[in-house]
């Protein structure tokens, strides 16, 4: 069997019954910005609140993952649907084909755009189909649909998960607080990506709220000003997706505190060179049963 295959199977098994392992994604670049292919475990060093960690599980890029897409459907969106959708459909296009992917829609309320008995589908298909089966308009109810997204990818089976939101920011119709999805976003493993589209007059659209998302979970958030720089984000989005690897360590703090522990991982190149890693900068610490 294939030493990468038989590390993801171990993967999916381990996480699946030691809910002390904290798991990591990362992206990986050189000192121009290229992303780097075929690290192993040994290229990478974790500390976590200074104390440095052994890796328990090590999976390679380009294995598939969990991906929920956040679209706004509110009526700020109106006039950006079209090329929202066009743009949507090249991501689709250009990701794993063993991915698990699902839609989350807002306006004023929340709802998923795969059918009922399709939780998750990797057919692009069917993706494609679910794009083009709403349309634009209502309040925006943002901070619920993250929310929601987050907890649906719970639910996948793949062990690097995802959210892509597309929105301007600005939430007028959640339940949900924004300190709740920022709770929710620390104590899960998902990378966000943001994709910020609003007109410049728009006075709704709070962009800061979409940085602090990314950043906070070591995804990236993109401003485009024209319908070609979205096309290019999406499929940016779904290379950077592809190009990540992923680590589990079990803390030699075995404190079950519910603190904030701090991690920096670092990697170096085959020759020993610093590398660029971005993911999140920590994770929240179980509590007791």
């Amino acid at each position: 069997m294939n030493c990468f295959l038989l590390l993801a199977l171990l993967f999916q098994f381990t996480l699946s019954v030691d809910v002390d392992l904290a798991v990591f994604n990362l992206s990986v670049t050189d000192r121009s910005g290229r992303p780097v292919p075929g690290l192993t475990p040994n290229n990478f060093r974790i500390l976590e609140d200074g104390a440095e960690q052994q890796i328990r599980i090590f999976e390679p890029e380009d294995s598939p993952a969990t991906v929920g897409l956040v679209i706004d459907n509110s009526g700020s969106m109106v006039k950006k649907r079209a090329e929202t959708v066009k743009a949507a459909n090249a991501f689709v296009a250009a990701v794993h084909p063993q991915d698990e992917v699902f839609i989350v829609n807002f306006n004023r309320r929340t709802w998923f755009g795969l059918p009922a008995s399709m939780p998750f589908t990797s057919s692009v298909q069917q993706l494609r189909t679910s794009l083009l089966t709403t349309g634009a308009e209502g309040t925006t109810a943002l901070y619920d649909a993250v929310q929601a997204g987050l907890k649906h990818l719970e639910k996948g089976t793949r062990q690097r998960k995802a959210l892509v939101v597309l929105s301007d920011g600005g939430d007028n119709a959640s339940l949900t607080t924004l300190d709740e999805i920022r709770r929710t976003a620390a104590q899960s493993s998902a990378t966000i990506y943001a994709i910020g589209l609003y007109d410049r007059n728009e006075r709704n659209r709070q962009p800061e709220v979409l940085r602090d998302l990314a950043r906070s979970t070591g995804g990236r958030a993109y401003f485009p000003t024209r319908s070609v720089a979205l096309h290019e984000v999406w499929r940016d989005i779904a290379g950077d997706l592809r190009g990540q690897y992923t680590i589990a360590f079990a803390s030699n703090n075995g404190s079950h505190d519910g603190s904030f522990r701090n991690v920096k991982i670092t990697a170096v190149d085959n020759r020993g060179r610093p590398l660029e890693v971005r993911t999140r900068a920590g994770y929240t610490a179980p509590v007791p049963n």
